[in-house]
């Protein structure tokens, strides 16, 4: 479990403010748990139809947080945000048992050889009916969703920014949500184009943005950056690109079994193809990927803020303990489902924790209280933030953090 102490505003009105998700599957109930706690936390202090896309000026997600992004900030009918975060876990609840029909072990490992495990039909069907004809461009707030082309190689991050700048990067936010979640071996790869008002097209071959930023941290600060520097007539933030003493970030992650020693390298030096690929149920390869890429981003994030006497301002909520079938990303048994809403209330009740960056694992900060304690912090923080940003409009003056002006 992973987390920093989060202080006091710099100045109330000029933070910049991130909340990430990270991928894993079914285990987006950990972070739907979390998230359903903070923003219960907000509606006491603002009324009940507070929502987060009202507080942070970028919600970033990979893979099954690019959903749970997508259903925070897709703008419903009343043009509020489609889902409250108390109802992300229903939707995993309802949902997640035909995204991932449970096979038998040998039925899943032989399917497993020849091609993805699910079929990605109905999860395809569900995303589609839900997202609609919503663009990234029409969020309630700005987003940050990594994917991966397969084709060229290389990363490709959707974001509000670019939409609003690069009509070929403003796809249906369904596609973009199916491309991120395409996990190899679990999930078929996506395929879409898009298309600009004078016929230019652009073809996309997408598959989950795990394999690239399991942890979306950093590449959400990239984005903000990006906006700092856009040499436009609208000044979007108020803070130089070095300046992360006015970032509040709120990092979620979705559990991994780094913790518990599952392999060394007498087992899997014996390892071919096969046993990469499926191993007691786990998918090593897979999990090592995304396990790599959290991590390494927590600890760049570490350091960046601590670096900078900022560690008030990040905040990393992990826990590195999981084991059998809560660990794996598509165990959607009824009994399973219960055990990570669990888990995510145990990371709530656990102490506020930061990374060593020396050993890679997480310590209990000195004198602080526990994950749920500091969510309440940051609650006041973004209430008190908004409240500023409110009465700045309302006097007739630019909101200062620039974002929802």
């Amino acid at each position: 479990m992973a987390g920093s102490v989060v202080g006091l505003p710099v100045v109330p009105g000029q933070r910049v403010t991130l909340l990430t998700i990270d991928g894993g599957g079914i285990r987006g109930l950990i972070p739907g748990t979390i998230l359903a706690f903070l923003e219960a936390r907000l509606q006491e202090l603002d009324g009940p139809e507070a929502r987060l896309a009202d507080y942070f000026d970028c919600i970033a997600g990979t893979s099954t947080g690019g959903l749970v992004t997508a259903m925070l900030t897709t703008p419903g009918e009343d043009k509020r945000p489609l889902f409250a975060a108390r109802d992300i876990n229903r939707f995993y609840f309802d949902n997640s048992p035909r995204i991932f029909p449970q096979k038998s072990s040998l039925s899943a490992a032989m399917s497993a050889l020849r091609k993805p495990r699910y079929n990605g039909k109905y999860l395809r069907r569900t995303i589609r009916s839900m997202l609609g004809e919503t663009r990234v461009r029409d969020t309630l707030t700005n987003v940050v969703i990594p994917t991966f082309d397969i084709k060229l190689q290389q990363p490709i991050i959707f974001s509000t920014y670019d939409a609003k700048n690069m009509p070929l990067k403003n796809a249906l936010l369904s596609d973009v949500c199916i491309g991120t979640s395409a996990a190899p071996t679990y999930l078929p790869a996506h395929y879409f184009k898009t298309q600009d008002a004078s016929g230019k097209a652009r073809e996309y071959n997408l598959i989950d943005g795990g394999v690239a930023a399991n942890n979306p941290t950093m590449v959400a600060m990239t984005q903000i950056t990006k906006k700092i520097l856009a040499k436009d007539k609208q000044e979007l933030y108020p803070v130089k690109p070095s300046d992360c003493r006015k970032f509040l970030v709120l990092s979620i992650g979705t559990g991994s079994s780094s913790d518990e020693c599952l392999y060394s390298a007498r087992e899997c030096s014996r390892w071919g193809v096969v046993r990469w690929l499926r191993n007691n149920g786990m998918a090593p390869i897979i999990d090592i990927f995304m396990a790599a890429s959290s991590d390494l981003v927590d600890i760049h994030a570490a350091v960046l803020f601590q670096s900078l006497h900022s560690d008030g301002g990040y905040l990393r909520i992990q826990d590195n303990s999981l084991r059998g079938a809560a660990a794996t990303v598509d165990a959607a048994t009824p009994e399973n489902m219960r055990a990570l809403v669990a888990i995510g209330e145990r990371m709530l009740a656990q102490r506020v924790s930061r990374v060593n960056v020396e050993t890679g694992r997480y310590e209990p900060v000195p004198g602080e209280g526990s994950n749920a304690d500091a969510l309440e912090g940051i609650a006041r923080q973004l209430s008190e933030e908004r409240r500023t940003r409110l009465a700045r409009r309302a006097g007739g003056s630019r909101c200062s953090s620039g974002v929802k002006t």
